[in-house]
């Protein structure tokens, strides 16, 4: 008779019943349910790498912790530590399965956490998944905690891991655009107010602009993710520390400190912050600033490299795919436009974190899972986007310097420049006439009397024109003329 075969499932069971884990899980019975309960977005929360090894960071320090203050013996609280660690370093992310979207305030990532973790301390002890009698997802793995401390700070803490990958990237943009600044630094061309000309700058100093423009994001960016290193751990339900230690907020607070690398810092009154999501409603902001001026930027690439016969056709945008299947030889602006559509979401899920900051109720938020898939999104997309403007788009940028010549030469917008020597009423009279004959202002100026060529020369030099450098050449007074 042949052999029983292997068991393809263990057993668990919760306050609402048992349920057949698949035997080789590392998740259990809470996990399990959670994952039937909340199939919306199809979309796991190991979809954010940093948020899992946040919530390890915080079954760790909370394992150190509670070991430090006496609650949880060293055997079972080093089992926990060192299995936090393997998922720290990125092992059994698979095993994270809940979706991002849940009901529950974020219990079901907690559970996810606690028994993950445990399954894996219990493996290296020797012994079999799910033998939570001796070692428990609740009683061990989450002592001291309440999913109500545990996810918010877990979130804090994997955003501002994340952030950092998008300030890089960030920094790497910046940096492509103060160099295009620099490479097309003497290149005049005709600026524009309200898609109208107006008067001569160089096409260096528009993409020095967009470049210090981001720089200015960083800074917000920095400023409102400080605000996320203010935890709640210790407060466990509501913020009163029901079922904690005297010791275990600082000593959970030493060690995340130490685990972590961040500034972080105990809440002052943690009722107040078990039920406050400013933060996040800050944080996202900054994002949405970030990607509102990023989609301008955008908008502006799309202007001035726009034709290239019939548009602007200021500057050339590298082709990066056929633009058309009717149309041939055309080439679309694919990568500003993509980056585009980033900002609309980064906007909407802005909104989102907006009306669920909103939505709280007495002393907890229960909508902190949306939240935090809201910006954990935006930034993961956001990150994206820049590299794909820079590498794909920005580094290949070229001139089309004989076209911004013309318009330069054409342009009326010069008349301003040479207002001062010529007086207002002999400018206006010119652009006119340049304006209705098409001919340069330069040699309508020689022409008129009004000033020599090489004078002309001086002052529409581009240096001068672009305010680089300074008139210093002696301004006429021009006389008042008759009414």
């Amino acid at each position: 008779m042949a052999a029983d075969a292997p068991a393809r499932t263990r057993t668990e069971t919760d306050s609402i019943g048992s349920m057949e884990i698949p035997v080789d899980a590392y998740y259990g019975v809470h996990t399990l349910r959670a994952e039937e309960n909340f199939p919306i977005t199809k979309r796991p929360i190991s979809v954010y790498p940093d948020l899992v090894k946040a919530l390890a960071m915080v079954k760790q320090a909370s394992a150190r912790a509670n070991r430090e203050i006496g609650v949880l013996d060293a055997e079972r609280a080093d089992l926990i530590d060192r299995a936090a660690q393997r998922v720290i370093d990125g092992e059994f992310h698979d095993q994270f399965v809940v979706g991002v979207i849940q009901g529950g305030a974020g219990t079901s990532t907690n559970m996810n956490a606690n028994e993950v973790i445990t399954n894996i301390a219990l493996e290296m002890a020797g012994r079999e998944k799910g033998d939570y009698d001796f070692l428990s997802p609740i009683d061990h793995t989450n002592r001291s905690q309440s999913t109500n401390d545990v996810y918010p700070t877990s979130v804090k803490i994997g955003l501002s891991l994340t952030l950092r990958s998008l300030l890089e990237e960030l920094d790497l943009l910046r940096g492509s655009f103060l160099k295009k600044g620099h490479e097309f630094h003497d290149i005049l061309k005709v600026g524009r107010t309200q898609l109208q000309d107006a008067v001569p700058m160089t096409l260096g100093q528009e993409f020095r602009g967009f470049g210090v423009t981001l720089g200015e994001d960083h800074s917000r960016l920095t400023e409102n993710a400080s605000l996320m290193f203010e935890i709640n751990m210790g407060a466990t339900a509501i913020g009163t520390g029901i079922t904690t230690h005297p010791g275990y907020a600082p000593a959970v607070l030493k060690h995340l400190r130490e685990i972590t690398g961040l500034d972080l810092q105990t809440a002052g009154d943690l009722v107040e912050a078990t039920s406050d999501t400013g933060a996040f409603m800050s944080f996202s902001s900054s994002l949405k600033r970030n990607a509102m001026k990023l989609s301008k930027i955008c908008n502006d690439l799309r202007l001035l490299s726009s034709g290239p016969q019939a548009g602007l056709g200021e500057i050339n945008l590298p082709a990066m795919q056929a633009g058309s299947s009717i149309m041939p030889g055309k080439v679309n602006p694919v990568i500003p436009e993509v980056v585009n559509q980033v900002a609309f979401a980064v906007a909407g899920a802005d909104m989102t974190v907006t009306m669920a900051a909103e939505a709280g109720q007495l002393q907890l938020n229960a909508f902190e899972p949306v939240i935090a898939h809201s910006i954990f999104q935006s930034i993961t997309w956001m990150r994206q986007a820049m590299w794909t403007l820079r590498v794909n788009c920005v580094d290949g940028i070229t001139a089309n310097t004989d076209r911004l010549g013309a318009m330069v030469g054409a342009s009326v917008g010069v008349v301003t420049a040479l207002t001062p020597f010529i007086g207002y009423a002999a400018s206006a009279a010119l652009a006119k006439t340049a304006l209705l004959t098409g001919r340069n202002v330069a040699d309508l100026v020689v022409e008129a009397g009004l000033m020599s060529r090489e004078e002309v020369t001086k002052q529409l030099s581009p240096a001068r024109l672009s305010g680089l450098e300074a008139i210093t050449a002696a301004i006429p007074v021009i006389a008042a003329e008759d009414d």
